[in-house]
């Protein structure tokens, strides 16, 4: 089982991202993916989710309006659009994959929003 996320890095305030977190070694199709994030000194955070057909999504209050998470099930990939970013957001960003009593994660990527 691997998740691997990508697309984090630097950018100023204001500015756009977007995530991928690649999937292999399971049923992607049948897992709800969710991002989360953890800064620095911080406890780890849920952004936002998606249900396994891509029908539901649901956001942090801190981020709705700005991120929008969907997937790919033909592609085995999730992503998160990260739009307005704030220095707030800086994170490390990771996916999560859950179906019942399974949960995987991914090894993160760094966003950093800073002028």
């Amino acid at each position: 089982v691997q998740l691997v996320e990508s697309g984090g890095g630097l950018v100023q305030p204001g500015g756009s991202l977007r995530l991928s977190c690649a999937a292999s070694g399971f049923t992607f199709s049948s897992y709800v993916m969710s991002w989360y994030r953890q800064a620095l000194g911080k406890e780890r955070e849920l952004v936002a989710t998606v249900t396994s057909v891509g029908r539901s999504t649901d956001y942090a209050s801190s981020v709705k309006g700005r991120f929008t998470i969907s997937r790919d099930n033909a592609k085995n990939t999730v992503y998160l659009q990260m739009n307005s970013l704030k220095p707030e957001d800086t994170a490390v960003y990771y996916c999560k994959a859950v179906r019942g009593s399974l949960a995987y994660w991914g090894q993160g990527t760094q966003v950093t929003v800073s002028s």
